[in-house]
């Protein structure tokens, strides 16, 4: 297969959730083994990719934005590909935007790449296949720092949220086999990689497509018999799948990171039982009792709705509460958004905008009165950090992250003495000293001795 000679630059960019990400390093592994040269630079490329996020109207609109910007910028004769969850399920609509796009991709398509950009003439790849999962001999090429990386274990989603199209965008649950994961496990930790990052729509759910059915336990349990200093942080678990067995993971073993994304959507039983979630207000407060209990340090991250359909002031009220009540590390509030396609956007008692609006910045200061106080509870503790790199605006300062700050989402640990650190990418025991918000501030009291690898992770 041959590329045209001085026409081998390839742009892209990834929009949307970390699984998307993986499929961008997955189209950037497949062109750099065909012989292509990736640039950050649009106006040099001879071929730009643009992955897009489909979820929600906002996510949608950026997509277009970005294929506008890149339309505007790249150079005359440059082919432009659009590919992602907005394609697989709007391919329409971008179209009627820009018809001079010249490869369209769906979601689940996106190993078939090199094929179609091949093709002399202009056209799209758009099979039934909703979500892609690579294999091991599909290359793949990271695009985060060499010190943490995502690994995809399933896509997908079985769950009927009311308010989600996931499970029409991305299909049903397809599970990587064990097998799979654990020898993508193996190749990270050989390319260097400190913290692996799991990902699914739904961690809980893996393995529940298999025969015999299996678990997240048992994928854990497999995993963590691989010998290493590492990191393992689990992104994306409902309540109910928050099981004993999963608790005792975590609690047991140090390379478990101490921290959930547990997303919980409400708190109000009527409403939860709207939107089709598996758990009540009373699992939820018990599911939390229960971590904090047993997981003292945990740290928990949540995403909360506001305007679900039909959500009275009295509910809204009931979560402002449980916010104040039940403080959490992170939390992400929403708007509902409602999408065309889900049980949720034909319910009577739609909420008005306006009240949504007011809803959502209400809960928003409600949990930053929560986090200001509950972020002084690191100070003068001394944790395991990883040291990323220097600040973006300033030498003089250092960033990084602790076990309970995942890349991208949550803060970051700001150091504003780093004069033991010898090299970014490897963990330093930090002294926290002040809070900024969701950012902790502190110094680098040295790097961490080896009798603590084999040890619980501990608050010192």
């Amino acid at each position: 297969m041959q590329i045209l000679e001085n026409a081998n630059k390839v742009h892209f960019i990834s929009l949307g959730c970390p699984r998307n990400l993986v499929d961008t390093e997955v189209m950037l592994g497949l062109m750099l083994q065909a012989g292509y040269e990736v640039t950050e630079s649009a106006q040099e490329a001879d071929y730009l990719v643009v992955n897009t996020c489909g979820f929600l109207e906002s996510s949608r609109q950026e997509s277009l934005d970005t294929i506008g910007m890149l339309m505007d910028e790249k150079k005359e004769n440059a082919k432009m590909v659009v590919t992602g969850c907005m394609v697989q399920k709007h391919k329409e609509v971008v179209k009627e935007h820009f018809p001079q796009v010249d490869y369209l991709l769906g979601s689940g398509d996106v190993g078939s790449l090199l094929d179609l950009i091949h093709k002399e003439n202009r056209g799209e790849r758009v099979t039934s296949a909703k979500s892609f999962l690579q294999s091991g001999e599909v290359p793949r090429v990271q695009s985060t720092p060499k010190h943490y990386a995502y690994l995809k274990i399933a896509e997908g989603c079985k769950k009927k949220c009311a308010f989600c199209l996931i499970p029409d965008i991305k299909g049903k649950l397809k599970s990587k086999t064990i097998d799979q994961i654990t020898k993508e496990f193996n190749t990270l930790l050989k390319n260097g990689v400190q913290e692996v990052i799991l990902i699914a729509q739904d961690l809980g759910d893996w393995g529940k497509d298999h025969e015999p059915r299996q678990t997240l336990t048992q994928l854990l349990k497999e995993i963590l018999k691989i010998q290493g200093d590492y990191w393992l942080r689990l992104l994306y678990l409902y309540p109910d799948e928050i099981t004993d067995d999963l608790i005792d993971i975590i609690k047991n073993d140090s390379r478990v990171c101490r921290y959930l994304d547990m997303p919980m959507q409400h708190i109000d039983d009527s409403i939860l039982k709207a939107m089709r979630r598996k758990t009540t207000g009373g699992d939820i407060r018990n599911t939390l009792q229960k971590l904090r209990q047993e997981i003292p340090e945990i740290v928990i991250r949540t995403s909360l709705m506001v305007g679900f359909p039909g959500e009275t002031e009295e509910q809204f009220q009931l979560l402002k509460t449980f916010v104040q009540d039940h403080p959490l590390d992170n939390i992400g509030v929403f708007q509902y958004s409602a999408e065309v396609g889900t049980t949720a956007a034909s319910m009577e008692d739609q909420i008005d905008e306006d009240v949504k609006e007011r809803r959502y910045h209400e809960l928003m200061q409600t949990q930053l009165k929560v986090l200001n106080k509950k972020q002084q509870q690191w100070i003068g503790k001394t944790i395991p950090v990883i040291v990323e790199g220097y600040h973006p605006e300033t030498d003089l300062l250092m960033v990084g992250r602790h076990y309970g700050q995942c890349p991208e989402i949550d803060g970051q640990v700001v150091i504003n003495d780093g004069r033991k650190v010898k090299a970014f990418g490897k963990r330093y025991l930090v002294e926290i000293t002040q809070v900024a918000d969701y950012d902790l501030i502190g110094k680098v009291v040295g790097p961490i001795p080896q009798k603590r690898v084999s040890k619980p992770l501990k608050m010192l």
